[in-house]
């Protein structure tokens, strides 16, 4: 597969050329984007939840800043850890970014993992502009320590069963969303325009074997590069545990070692087990959306030489 060929191929044809790299995490979507960016004369828009926050940088496997430097990248570290952005705020920012550089005649990258945020910007979802409900979440976010997400799942059943349909019982931080959505008197729309960009989608498909053993030696890596110090800080900067932030990978498995309640091979054992699960349930988002041309490792590896 000659990647580069086809892209360009797709990028003459075009009007408004989007390429998209999507994948769970540990799959190389960061390397082939860089990749990608230098021999199309892109720019790099970041469609990663996590990737938003500040201070954040080893436990979401956030580029440096150095190599930031030699790609224009967006969209990352442009919150504090105690604020949000609605998925409406990011296809907001995400979409005027994607138009500038259009008209500037770069071509706009958009590289992630969060499913919801490349649906929002490719399939031009119409949703709500409901503001955060702080102590809602926090009511939620204690219930479900108590009772498991599944009580809150259940709840947001009652409430909106199509929009329980598309969110995966596990995945609180969107259930709670579409609580609050709906608790503000509006249901969670999923209306769809189709998208204004003609867009390029690119996957990487590792064998399942062989993505979990990138992930363990990514947590690895993370350890190594700092990730207990980063955490520290954060609680020490009077970041509270239940902030959604705070909740991330990489950031509540090592809370527990922190405050002296486990050791940390034991938080490690469970990152890679949380890490696992949460690309499992991305791949399985992924694997609904029919128009992605999922790149073979050998054809990374051949690219990235």
């Amino acid at each position: 597969m000659d990647l580069i060929k086809e892209i360009k191929a797709f990028i003459k044809k075009s009007e408004n050329p989007l390429i998209v790299i999507l994948g769970p995490t540990g799959s190389g979507k960061t390397a082939l984007s860089l990749e990608l960016a230098k021999k199309l004369k892109g720019e790099v828009i970041s469609a990663d939840s996590r990737q938003l926050y500040k201070g954040m940088e080893i436990s979401t496997d956030t580029l440096s800043k150095e190599d930031q430097g030699k790609i224009p990248h967006h969209l990352l570290g442009i919150i504090k850890p105690d604020e949000a952005i609605s998925v409406a705020e990011y296809k907001t920012k995400a979409t005027k970014l994607i138009d500038k550089l259009q008209k500037n005649k770069k071509i706009p990258i958009l590289v992630g993992g969060t499913g919801l945020y490349i649906s929002a910007i490719t399939e031009g979802y119409s949703i709500p502009k409901i503001p955060p409900n702080l102590a809602l979440r926090k009511r939620l976010m204690t219930e479900a320590k108590k009772k498991g997400n599944e009580a809150i799942y259940k709840r947001l059943q009652k409430l909106d069963p199509h929009a329980a349909k598309k969110i995966h019982p596990n995945n609180l931080r969107y259930v709670i969303r579409a609580i609050e959505i709906n608790m503000a008197g509006k249901k969670k729309q999923d209306k769809k325009d189709g998208g204004k960009y003609d867009v390029y989608m690119v996957g990487i498909d590792w064998p399942r074997a062989d993505l979990y053993k990138r992930i363990e030696k990514r947590v690895d890596a993370q350890i190594k590069r700092g990730l207990v110090n980063e955490v520290k800080s954060l609680l020490d900067q009077k970041y509270l545990p239940d902030l959604p932030s705070m909740t991330s990978l990489g950031v509540k498995e090592i809370i527990p070692h922190i405050k002296k309640n486990m050791p940390l091979d034991k938080c490690i054992e469970i990152l890679k087990k949380n890490t696992r699960h949460y690309a499992k349930r991305q791949l399985t988002w992924f694997r609904k959306v029919k128009k992605i041309n999922w790149l073979k490792p050998k054809d990374l590896k051949e690219l990235l030489k």
